[in-house]
Order: structure tokens, then C-alpha cells, then sequence
């Protein structure tokens, strides 16, 4: 449950970038926790593909480059710089992939 947050500027260029490794590629995650939210800046390597399908809920915005958001048994979502999508959790399975 997301709870009152106050104030807060975020220096990303002190926030750890951490690396995961997807079914191909890898993702590099720069997180910031706080109560009931989760805030990252995700880089994914070009021939990423997500290695689980995501019941999640997220807003996400890409800032640079193009990103694809597959949905099991639906078509695919494409995000270029400037665009965002949004989903609750447990609307949809999905996952990221970049093609190379």
C-alpha cells in the first residue's frame, strides 16, 4: 500500500545500476525503494528479452531509444522516446524485449 511521500530529490547518479540477466541480454536497473513504490531507471542491451512474463502494475516511460512490450495472447505494445504505457496488477501479462 503506497503511504504518504514526502519531498524527496533523487541524484540517479548515486543510485547503483545493478544488472539482470533475461531470457537473452540483460536489463540494468537503477532502484529506488520507499513504502508501497518502487522507482527505476532500466537500460535494456539491444536482443533483450524479458526472462519471466510480468503480472505487475507499472507505469512506464521510455526516455530514449525503443522498447517493446509483449502481452501473452495479444498483440504487441511499441514505445519510442516520449511515449508511456501503464497497467494494474493482474490486467495483463507482459514483458519487455529490444530487438537488436
Amino acid at each position: 500500500m503506497l503511504s504518504n511521500i514526502s519531498f524527496q530529490n533523487i541524484d540517479w547518479s548515486t543510485v547503483p545500476k545493478v544488472e539482470y540477466q533475461g531470457e537473452s541480454g540483460t536489463a540494468t536497473w537503477q532502484t529506488i525503494q520507499l513504502e508501497g513504490l518502487r522507482i527505476r531507471i532500466v537500460e535494456y542491451s539491444a536482443g533483450y528479452i524479458a526472462d519471466h512474463w510480468c503480472q505487475k502494475g507499472h507505469i512506464v516511460h521510455c526516455l530514449e531509444g525503443e522498447v517493446t512490450n509483449e502481452l501473452e495472447g495479444q498483440k504487441s505494445s511499441f514505445l519510442k522516446a516520449g511515449m508511456t504505457y501503464i497497467v494494474s496488477d493482474d490486467l495483463s501479462s507482459h514483458r519487455s524485449l529490444r530487438k537488436l
